[in-house]
């Protein structure tokens, strides 16, 4: 146990030189009482834009409370966000990826420059699970996240819906498949309040990633926005975070190479999002531990699929919680022998110890056993081949197609390829190529949901396939290969694909090459020049000089 309790603020908070600080703090509210307590920094990460962290003032205000009560004096905080949902098919979307960084940094400044104790981070959309995740592996000093929730599956008669039905109505309107009222009604009703996308899209696969890294309290993050036991979860954070300072138990004896490959088998059981491929090489990178692209298909080919989820699935988030929670995935697998049951998490309990708080629910169809998976190994493949030499993702989280060769459709921006869809320019058996949407090309590395969704919508999905340097929402379904690598505006092989191309995705094999021979590939690529970069000052072009490969996770350095 720690004999101080406060071993960073007492530079900001103790002595007579320090009574201009005192003062300052003074002049907002806090008493000396306060400041002879530990500080624990809350870092919020609301916004009033979109559902997803809508509600998070709410809990910050429950977890501040729960610091108050275990002896500690909570300090607030704010940083960024962009919501995927609302900027998906925009240039807006390009920001998304960068706030990564930003948040991250943010997080990491203010903790610093205050010197708190610990560290309590909320978390919604995407991006912002995986960057306060990174920003405490960096300050390691006691801390945890916690996720907001899901949001409750919207209702159209029998139908349970989520924003991935609204994209896939634009396609479905688009092509004249459903009227302009039943467009109306889809879009009034599939997001019924606050909380972040309902399948195990991005936010909610990087939601179990938190617990499944021990870095949120098992059983937690699970918990849907809107129900009333989150506020319970937030007020037991802000207790947990100043017993962590107690025991001084950091970041970096949680997240460990146990706990990245815990994470991993995580999102291959639950055919989770191939944005957790970008997150977790991320945050194995700030936390100093060794992984690469290919570990993930080395675990996911041995992790059963379980949990029958949407986009591939038939369940939303909610179904999950009321079936039993990520908790049972997590009893699951080590039942199974599958993940590390010694890895330690936030509560000072092993994985293995968390994970018999697992409630099953009677007759629940949502987590299916070991011994009858939905599939045999689970939803994340790497595939190379001469388009993808440093690897691409592909997921195959629900019945997709295995292989697929047809001709090239290239386009340099998503909006032109969602524009071809929209005007039924795409063809059974075509290839769409989307290039030139990478970390540095983009810059920022867009989501393509517009364009997937908007494939499935026109009836394409079990006909068409698509690649691209850019990266999928985690509502994308189908053959589609994000994250190629080396990207088009490094010179990567995907900016030599003409139109035309035969293109061979083959998943077995662990294969995707286009049609042509070697010397061929090379002499378009000695003709190859780089285009003009798409900015010029601000923060995307410095993120455009500063970003590494997907397959390195599109760090900065």
């Amino acid at each position: 146990m720690a004999e101080n309790l406060k071993p960073r603020s007492s530079v900001v908070t103790d002595g007579p030189d320090r009574a201009p600080s005192r003062a300052m703090f003074k002049a907002v509210g806090f008493s000396d009482e306060d400041l002879s307590r530990p500080i624990i920094g809350v870092a919020n990460t609301w916004i009033e834009i979109g559902p997803c962290n809508f509600h998070l003032r709410r809990l910050a205000a429950k977890v501040k409370e729960g610091v108050r009560a275990a002896g500690g004096t909570p300090m607030e905080f704010n940083t960024v966000s962009i919501s995927d949902g609302i900027s998906m098919g925009v240039e807006g979307m390009k920001c998304s990826l960068i706030s990564r960084e930003v948040i991250a940094d943010s997080i990491e400044l203010v903790a610093r420059g205050n010197h708190f104790d610990a560290l309590v981070c909320l978390s919604g959309c995407d991006k912002t699970n995986p960057g306060v995740v990174m920003a405490l592996a960096r300050l390691d000093i006691p801390g945890l996240a916690l996720y907001g929730g899901s949001i409750a599956p919207g209702h159209l008669g029998d139908r349970d819906l989520t924003i991935q039905d609204v994209f896939e109505a634009v396609g479905a309107y688009g092509s004249g498949r459903i009227n302009a009222e039943q467009f109306k009604a889809v879009e009034n009703t599939a997001c019924p309040g606050a909380g972040a996308c309902g399948g195990q899209f991005t936010a909610n696969t990087m939601s179990t990633v938190l617990e499944f890294l021990g870095i949120s309290p098992m059983g937690s993050n699970g918990i849907p926005a809107t129900v009333a036991e989150k506020e319970d979860a937030a007020f037991n954070a802000g207790k947990l975070v100043v017993d962590l300072l107690r025991r001084d138990l950091r970041p970096s004896q949680i997240l460990t190479r146990k706990a990245v490959e815990n994470a991993i088998a995580a999102v291959a059981a639950t055919g989770g999002s191939t944005n957790a491929v970008l997150h977790l090489l991320a945050i194995a990178r700030e936390a100093g531990v060794e992984l690469t692209i290919d570990d993930f298909d080395r675990i996911s080919s041995r992790t059963p699929l379980i949990a029958d989820l949407k986009p591939g699935g038939r369940f939303v988030a909610n179904d999950l919680y009321k079936a039993g929670g990520i908790q049972l995935i997590a009893k699951r697998l080590v039942d199974g022998d599958l993940i590390h049951a010694d890895a330690m998490t936030v509560t000072g309990k092993t994985i293995a110890e968390a994970a018999q708080m697992a409630n099953e629910t009677s007759g629940q169809e949502v987590v299916r056993s070991l011994a009858n998976p939905l599939k045999p190994t689970g939803g994340l493949v790497i595939l190379k081949g001469n388009l993808a030499p440093e690897g691409c993702v592909v997921k195959v989280a629900g019945y997709e197609r295995m292989a697929h060769k047809g001709p090239a459709r290239v386009f340099d921006r998503e909006e032109d390829a969602f524009q071809a869809v929209q005007r039924g320019q795409i063809k059974p058996n075509d290839v769409v190529v989307i290039r030139y949407e990478g970390p540095k090309g983009g810059p920022g590395m867009r989501e393509m949901l517009g364009v997937t969704a908007a494939l499935v919508g026109a009836g394409l999905g079990d006909s068409v396939a698509l690649l691209t340097d850019g990266r999928f929402s985690g509502a994308t379904h189908g053959l589609m290969a994000g994250h190629v690598a080396p990207e088009a505006a490094h010179g990567g092989p995907i900016a030599a694909v003409r139109d035309g191309d035969t293109i061979i995705f083959d998943v077995h094999a662990r294969r995707l090459d286009v049609e042509i021979s070697e010397e061929e590939l090379k002499a378009r690529l000695r003709q190859w020049t780089p285009p003009t970069p798409r900015y010029t000052a601000g923060v995307m072009a410095k993120y455009a000089k500063l970003v590494s490969s997907a397959s390195e996770g599109a760090v900065t350095r």
